[in-house]
């Protein structure tokens, strides 16, 4: 493949750069400007670096060469400066060299290494450093990563390691082994249930570890994880935060959304619980990357004030909008947090990331922007592994599937099963027919549905965070935070406990207990006057377009019900004076979203960009008079209960629940 190609010239530049004369035979590295004044007074022959030197408890370390004298000091110095040089004394002189006790001083990073005889020293090459849990694993053939998963000090036995083509696991040691091509840089491990990994950057894991060696190469690379039980846990499904320091974007999502579920985490903790995040892709916006220098090193200090541990997706605006390739847009995205397709387990249900946007940004080149166009498909590669990381799981385990683009289109109000968005949608389908339980967690489209294909598989495509890209709350505007489908901005509760999985969605700024909006279209008529006042004659003229149904006056007594959770196991009880209402779905837009971003765009005198969404999360009810009070009951899948007293006539305004 093209890429793989490209990718192991890759590795072999880097490779070439970091150990660049480390390897050779007598050659001695050319010294920084603060190394000028170290002397080569003495001579030293046949030296010989290795690339890489792994070390740990009570581990000799072994340095090629002739001319060493016992009183020598082997000095292992830091090459980012940031930590103190280590001084070695030579344990034994072999007859081709020196063994030296290691130190428990050292961290992971590049060595110089000086060899200093009196007042002179002399740099006889550089090398990278690695404590790992066992450094005396034998080696394969064949095999060119190995290593440890380990907790307290043993070994983990059947645990799922990958480099995102070939999968294995641990043997009753915790040892692993992996016949890599190396082709995409990494390697990751598929942390068990009741563990966490302990390596966390902040409240990012770092399940993975970047390659540094050429493929022919064989690295050691380890995992240490800790115990903790997690089968009781909350997962947050967080879509679409689209953070790009526009909009006042930064300001509503730090004072809006980190407030409200981090409420919620400390909440949900105080009751015992285990909380995670799951982002589901579009955390930057590709198209202000440079020109408002955010991009993924800016997300990370945004994500960072909340307070759980958060596993991360790639979105299609999370590619670089400078690389018209779909792997190499990706790698900004890689070394900020890792992997785009991976796998971990929390308790006793595995969870999948997947990346299935094929971002081809035509016309991109280094300081141009390109199309930014994209396909909703999952790579042959990221297929391949999927089917292997499945093997490693019974058909009774529980399985969260995460990725950006939506995998089914939204279902009309006839409930039919739509068709599918992402290309190859049947092939995904098809992995996931053994198992007994499938819910698919997808946002890319910023509005709420769910899609069950049957008993086992079912799609929850979930809301954004950022709502209509931040506008209706933006200065000016409507000082709310609402979606295209009429849903307030939020984001997914997932409530695990054991093999048992309930699902809500959470509304910022609002009580869990908000899951619908009911509105009395008598009082909904949106014209020009009301709603476009400083507008020009232009822009007024297209209000009835951007109002759709609602630009025409309606006083049939008829009341529009927005249930954004809602799915097909859901009941919804209208009655007036004890009568029992007709409650009929229908597919909608809604008119507090309508007036909250279309008109505000109008009243500027600009159109909207972003269409308001024709949702079939919509019911209507017909009353027999204007003035009647109405008793609203909606029960979700689980039994839970929200209900309404609807004294109407009932206000219709940007501030309306």
């Amino acid at each position: 493949m093209q890429i793989n190609k490209i990718l192991k010239l890759t590795f072999i530049f880097l490779s070439l750069v970091i150990f660049g004369n480390s390897s050779c035979k007598d050659k001695v590295v050319v010294p920084t400007k603060e190394e000028n004044n170290t002397s080569t007074s003495f001579d030293l022959n046949d030296i010989d670096i290795l690339p890489s030197y792994y070390i740990g408890p009570n581990v000799e370390l072994t340095l090629k060469g002739k001319g060493f004298q016992k009183e020598d000091i082997i000095t292992f110095a830091p090459r980012d400066q940031q930590s103190p040089a280590i001084d070695l004394q030579i344990k034994t002189i072999l007859s081709d060299g020196i063994l030296l006790n290691s130190s428990n001083e050292f961290k992971n990073g590049i060595y110089r290494i000086l060899v200093k005889r009196g007042n002179s020293q002399r740099q006889i090459g550089q090398t990278s450093i690695s404590a790992v849990f066992n450094p005396n694993i034998p080696n394969k053939e064949g095999m060119t990563i190995k290593g440890s998963v380990h907790a307290n000090g043993k070994g983990l036995a059947d645990v799922v390691v990958s480099d995102g083509n070939e999968v294995t696991k641990t043997d009753e040691n915790g040892i692993y082994y992996l016949a890599s091509n190396k082709s995409t840089g990494y390697v990751f491990v598929s942390i068990p249930g009741n563990y966490e990994i302990v390596n966390n950057n902040g409240n990012l894991p770092v399940f993975y570890h970047f390659l540094n060696a050429t493929n022919q190469q064989v690295e050691i690379k380890d995992f240490e994880l800790k115990p903790i039980n997690n089968e009781n846990h909350v997962v947050f499904s967080i879509a679409d935060l689209h953070l790009a320091n526009r909009t006042d974007d930064l300001n509503q999502f730090q004072n809006g959304f980190v407030k409200d579920i981090n409420l919620q985490i400390e909440s949900l903790q105080s009751q015992g619980k285990k909380v995670y995040g799951l982002t589901l892709g579009d955390l930057t916006w590709d198209g202000y990357w440079y020109s408002n220098n955010f991009m993924m090193p800016q997300y990370v200090k945004e994500i960072a004030k909340v307070n759980a541990p958060i596993f991360n997706v790639i979105g299609n605006h999370d590619n670089d909008p400078y690389v018209a390739n779909d792997w190499l847009s990706e790698n900004p995205f890689r070394n900020a947090l890792g992997p785009t397709y991976y796998s971990f387990n929390l308790g006793k249900i595995h969870y999948i990331i997947l990346d299935d946007t094929e971002y081809l940004n035509k016309g991109a080149t280094s300081g141009i922007i390109g199309d930014r166009e994209y396909n909703g498909k999952i790579t042959d590669q990221q297929m391949n592994w999927l089917a292997k990381d499945l093997e490693t799981i019974s058909s009774n385990t529980p399985i969260i599937v995460a990725t950006h683009i939506q995998i089914h289109n939204a279902p009309s109000e006839k409930g039919t099963l739509p068709s599918f968005r992402i290309s190859d949608g049947d092939k995904l389908m098809n992995l996931f027919n053994r198992f007994n339980e499938v819910h698919i967690l997808t946002g890319h489209t910023h509005v709420n549905y769910r899609v069950p294909r049957d008993n086992k598989i079912m799609e929850h495509n979930t809301a954004a965070v950022c709502a209509t890209w931040w506008w209706t709350g933006n200065k000016g505007y409507a000082n709310n935070h609402i979606a295209p489908d009429g849903s307030p901005g939020g984001y997914g509760i997932w409530d695990m406990n054991g093999d048992q999985i309930k699902w809500s969605y959470k509304s910022i700024g609002y009580e869990p207990t908000y899951q619908f909006r009911a509105y009395d279209l008598n009082k909904v008529h949106i014209t020009a006057d009301t709603y476009t006042p400083n507008a020009t004659d232009q822009y007024r003229k297209l209000v009835p377009k951007y109002a759709y149904t609602f630009a025409t006056e309606n006083k049939n007594n008829e009341v529009l019900l927005n249930i954004w959770g809602y799915d097909p196991d859901w009941t919804i009880s209208v009655t007036e004076n004890n009568v029992s209402l007709q409650v009929e779905r229908v597919s909608s837009r809604d008119p507090l979203h309508l007036i909250s971003y279309g008109m505000k765009r109008l009243n500027v005198n600009a159109e909207p960009t972003f269409a308001a969404a024709n949702t079939s999360h919509m019911f209507k009810v017909k009353a027999s008079s204007a003035t009647s009070t109405l008793e609203i009951k909606v029960t979700d899948r689980f039994g839970k209960v929200y209900n309404e007293t609807m004294t109407r006539p009932k206000a219709f305004s940007y501030s309306m629940r």
